[in-house]
């Protein structure tokens, strides 16, 4: 009788440590389960931030691109409307002249 309270002391012991020891394996693996899937997320977001700053500094540079194009259109469209190559133009290429002055007819104005 004494092996069998000694068994039964045994087990009784070994029921105390399984209880004492804190974590059981199940709620170990959900907690890591869990933490896995929130560094998961944590990271995912960040993947997708950084994904996001590249493509705003994409639109930034072609933003700039088109500014500076802009600016040469516009300094281009300036040198094409000068009077002075208009003229160039008129006379070299379609052989146009000042009219004489018997070529210059005034127009009275009709509400006069």
């Amino acid at each position: 009788m004494a092996q069998a309270i000694s068994a039964q002391e045994m087990t009784s012991v070994r029921e105390d440590k399984k209880a004492s020891s804190g974590i059981k394996y199940p709620t170990f693996i959900v907690m890591a389960i869990m933490l896995m899937f929130v560094a998961l997320i944590y990271v995912g977001s960040h993947i997708h931030m950084t994904e996001l700053e590249y493509k705003v500094t994409a639109e930034l540079s072609a933003y700039d691109r088109m500014l500076e194009e802009q600016k040469k259109l516009k300094l281009e469209y300036a040198m094409l409307k000068s009077p002075q190559r208009i003229e160039g133009i008129a006379r070299s290429r379609l052989q146009m002249s000042y009219p004489e002055i018997d070529q210059i007819i005034v127009l009275k104005n009709s509400g006069e």
